[in-house]
Parts: structure tokens; sequence; C-alpha cells
């Protein structure tokens, strides 16, 4: 029997992924080269790591057209979670926080139609992306 994985809250806040989905895979891109002061680690939902952070946070482990993130015992989804994480990139991307002012619903209804339809209007991956040795600090598997 495979033992579980336990959870030890990080210093850095984790972004989970969905690792076959080309927009996530190319959001995933979009932060790295927005993040050079690494704020966050990342592992794809999919991978060991993001199945056992799921399970710890008591959250759907085969749905994936959410994007999580975790911050110390903090749980933030959806549109929250892209907003939360835009605030920490270089740019102009930490502006687009001021949206965080309309309620998560309304938000989320955007979100959801993105999600919906990820892969039929950008396609997915065979398999989970996968970092270069340069990034390999970044992600968590």
């Amino acid at each position: 029997m495979k033992k579980a994985e336990v959870f030890e809250p990080r210093s850095k806040p984790i972004l989970l992924f969905d690792g076959i989905c080309n927009l996530c895979n190319g959001a995933v891109d979009f932060i790295i080269k927005r993040d050079p002061k690494n704020h966050f680690l990342l592992a794809s939902l999919q991978s060991r790591k993001g199945q056992a952070l799921l399970d710890h946070f008591q959250l759907e482990k085969k749905e994936f057209s959410s994007l999580v993130l975790i911050e110390g015992e903090k749980v933030y989804l959806k549109s929250t979670a892209a907003l939360r994480a835009a605030k920490k990139l270089n740019g102009l991307w930490p502006a687009t926080y001021i949206f965080i002012i309309v309620p998560s619903f309304i938000r989320d209804v955007v979100y959801d139609i993105i999600a919906r339809n990820r892969y039929h209007w950008f396609g997915k991956s065979k398999s989970c992306r996968l970092p270069t040795a340069e990034e390999k600090t970044r992600f968590l598997d």
C-alpha cells in the first residue's frame, strides 16, 4: 500500500494547473516569464504532488477545471487564484487585481466558460508539461 503524502506548508505560494491543457501550459509559461523573483512553486493537478495537495485540501481529484493557488493553509480557486497570482507578476499585471472587487460568483462565470471550452479552443497534450532544466527548481515534481 502506498503511503499518503503529507502536506507541509511552503514559504512560497503553490500554483496547481491542468498539465495537459494547452491554455494552462501557456499560462504557466506566461507566469514563469513574468515571475523573475520565483514567487511561485508550480505543479500539475495530475502530478503525484498535485494529487496529494488536492487530497489534503479535500478538493476534486479528477476534474481539473480550476487553477488552484495555495498560500500557506489557504486555498484559492478559479478567478480568485488567477487574480492573486497576477498580483505578484512583473509589469502591469498586478493592476488586474482591482477586479477582485467584482464578486467571485460573477468573475467565475467567465472563468467557467473558458474552463469548459479550453480543450476545444486551445487543445490538449497527451502528457503533462515537463519543466526544462532551468525551470526544475520552480516545480514541486
